[in-house]
């Protein structure tokens, strides 16, 4: 309760007015000014609290300011309690907001009724309907005259429908129309909308039948939300019949924005339970007439048919749309072109098809799905369209070329065409557009992979001699790993420890990471290490990769105690450590054949406070598997489900083919019942 003063039956008070100075609660420079203001002079306080919420988003301090006023005698005004519940909303302060409306209306500081219903409407927002709830009977038990409005009511009802209970959205219908509301077509299409979400058809059609008989007409999307509960429950017969209805309703109705959403509400249910030869039919009969715009209505399934990932057949609505004259939305027809060119040999091919045609409305595609699509037909060594596809994107207005060019050399890397990436090049400087240090990094890089590493070093050495711009650590990195690929490991060295340091520049552990793993592929083994040591010498912190490296590293060339060693003095020490590096020494101890160990390292990670990813795990399952030892094998699923992980595809694989191995070893009546798994 607020802190009034309470006269004595003794002593008769006198009331006095308090003043306080207002830098005593907060610092304010408008009001800096001012020595002192009244406790009673409740218009200032309310215009301070309403400017501190708004003008200054320091709701904290107006409920700081407010707390002070009260412990001086100030009582609350509803403008108050408005004030603050809209700051805190705003906030996302929504628990706060809820308990201090809550609080205000327990302390007799009962707004309007305009004013409640603007404060539940804000309160909703949080979406959080069984607390709104909450409040929203506690108003109605302490002023029983206040009734929620019924835009209000149908939007918690929504809530709680989303949370799937349908159920106690009823009741709530009932309370309204107890307080002397009338449902409107909302009210009930969106209960309907609730038992549909959670398949009680029957329950829907017993609410549509009830609307009509209290005189409620429904509209469009009530229609379309039942025939979707048809379509989901499967009842074809019934959403055929409700879909004669939403035609006719449409008809009637004047509401452009109900009527769109029926439809794309009716579509979009229709491609989510794969009903996609009957939308291909409303795009070429219309049924819906001139109720729905028809370029909003193709866009409508060029969109649903793309979310379900039906390329080929949004391509198809595009061709019935150009037949009859319209142009599709350059972001539906993106899409498609993206989608198709993820596909695959076909997908691609179409993808270009539709570019082409594209370009005919003067549609280019975003940067994203032009990269998706060179790479694509670069996947397909079909070079020629994939340039052509450049082209078009270098007409583009306000494009950076150099980044263009970079996208489609990345793409030509996936051909394996070293010639082309030659060919790039002088195509960019005949142009006029000078290459980066991402364009020669990714041509380096693309002879390195192709094993082409003399061209690679001819375009370093034109970088360092000033033909074109300087290398960075990253075309050094590159040049090292491709070298050390093909085996030329004091040339990499050589640039490693020479050369970098000579143009200034520091390897770091990306650069280090990349001569570890090439010399342990090489089998040179003791010189990794030592190239480690240094790098530990020069001050460069090695991370979790360096170790995996050298773990892994270590254990596939049988120095499997040395990788032990190096966990204990190195890695577990330096608290740098993560499932790459769990897998690969469990791994290790594993191909050595002691299961038994493999098992104690992890059950020790586990009891260090480390929680290992299934991939440990899945890694002993296979090695018991490979022994022969099924009780063991199971015994490390039930393990894993202790500490909060579920099996896999991966791992019920291992175990079935355990199982299956064993059945040809042993006959399948002896093993019949390690079919069944295990449940713990």
């Amino acid at each position: 309760m607020f802190l009034t003063s309470l006269p004595s039956t003794k002593t008769p008070i006198t009331p006095k007015t308090l003043t306080i100075p207002l830098t005593f609660f907060f610092t304010h420079s408008s009001s800096g000014h001012l020595d002192q203001i009244s406790i009673d002079n409740t218009p200032y306080w309310t215009k301070t609290i309403h400017h501190l919420c708004t003008r200054h988003r320091n709701v904290d301090q107006a409920l700081h300011l407010l707390d002070r006023l009260r412990l001086r005698g100030y009582r609350p005004v509803p403008l108050n309690l408005t004030s603050i519940v809209h700051a805190l909303c705003d906030s996302h302060r929504f628990d706060e907001a809820h308990h201090r409306f809550a609080h205000f209306i327990h302390s007799d500081c009962f707004p309007d009724q305009r004013t409640c219903n603007v404060i539940i409407a804000r309160l909703l927002d949080s979406q959080t309907p069984h607390t709104t709830l909450n409040v929203l009977r506690l108003l109605s038990h302490l002023k029983p005259d206040f009734v929620a409005s019924l835009v209000n009511y149908n939007r918690l009802m929504d809530q709680l429908c989303s949370l799937r209970r349908p159920t106690e959205a009823h009741t709530l219908l009932f309370d309204m129309m107890s307080r002397g509301h009338c449902p409107n077509a909302v009210s009930y299409t969106t209960l309907i909308n609730g038992y549909c979400g959670i398949g009680e058809l029957s329950h829907a059609h017993k609410l549509f039948d009830e609307m009509c008989e209290r005189g409620v007409a429904p509209n469009s999307m009530t229609c379309s939300v039942l025939i979707s509960g048809g379509l989901r429950k499967r009842d074809i017969r019934g959403a055929v019949e409700m879909m004669g209805k939403l035609w006719e309703a449409m008809k009637g109705e004047d509401d452009t924005l109900v009527k769109n959403a029926a439809f794309s509400n009716l579509i979009e249910s229709m491609c989510r339970e794969g009903y996609f030869h009957e939308v291909f039919g409303i795009a070429e009969d219309r049924p819906q007439g001139e109720s729905v715009n028809e370029e909003f209505a193709y866009g409508q399934m060029i969109d649903s048919l793309c979310k379900a990932g039906r390329y080929h057949g949004a391509s198809r609505i595009v061709y019935i749309m150009r037949r009859r004259g319209f142009i599709p939305r350059v972001t539906s027809y993106n899409c498609i072109v993206h989608g198709l060119s993820k596909e695959g040999e076909g997908g691609v091919m179409r993808a270009y098809q539709l570019l082409e045609e594209g370009i005919e409305f003067r549609y280019l595609p975003s940067e994203y799905t032009y990269k998706v699509l060179v790479e694509g037909l670069c996947q397909e060594s079909d070079i020629d369209k994939a340039w052509q596809v450049l082209q078009y994107m270098l007409r583009k207005e306000r494009v950076d070329k150099t980044r263009l060019y970079n996208i489609y050399l990345r793409a030509l890397c996936l051909a394996n065409n070293t010639t082309e990436l030659l060919n790039v090049l002088v195509s960019m400087l005949q142009t006029e557009c000078q290459p980066d240090v991402i364009t020669l990094n990714t041509v380096v890089n693309g002879f390195c992979k192709m094993g082409r590493v003399e061209e690679a070093l001819k375009v370093l050495d034109d970088m360092m001699t000033g033909k074109f711009c300087v290398p960075n650590v990253v075309t050094f990195t590159t040049i090292i790993n491709g070298l050390l690929n093909v085996g030329r490991t004091q040339e990499a060295l050589y640039i490693l420890h020479d050369v970098m340091p000579q143009k200034g520049f520091r390897p770091n552990v990306v650069t280090y990471n990349a001569v570890l793993r090439g010399l342990f592929k090489l089998d040179q083994g003791k010189q990794a290490m030592e190239i480690f040591n240094g790098m530990v010498t020069e001050g460069v912190a090695a991370d979790s990769t360096t170790y995996t490296i050298i773990i892994d590293g270590l254990c596939e060339s049988d120095q499997l105690e040395e990788a032990k060693r190096f966990w204990d003095d190195v890695i577990w020490p330096s608290q740098i450590h993560d499932n790459f590096v769990y897998a690969a020494i469990i791994k290790g101890i594993c191909h050595s054949g002691n299961f038994d160990e493999a098992c104690h390292f992890l059950y020790e990670l586990v009891d260090s406070g480390v929680s290992p990813n299934i991939f440990s795990y899945n890694i002993v399952i296979d090695t018991a598997c490979k022994l022969g030892l099924k009780k063991e094998a199971y015994e490390v699923v039930r393990e894993m489900k202790r500490n909060g992980l579920s099996p896999d595809s991966v791992t019920w694989r291992i175990l079935d083919k355990f199982h299956g191995n064993a059945r040809k070893e042993f006959g399948d009546d002896e093993d019949s019942q390690s079919r069944s798994r295990p449940h713990g």
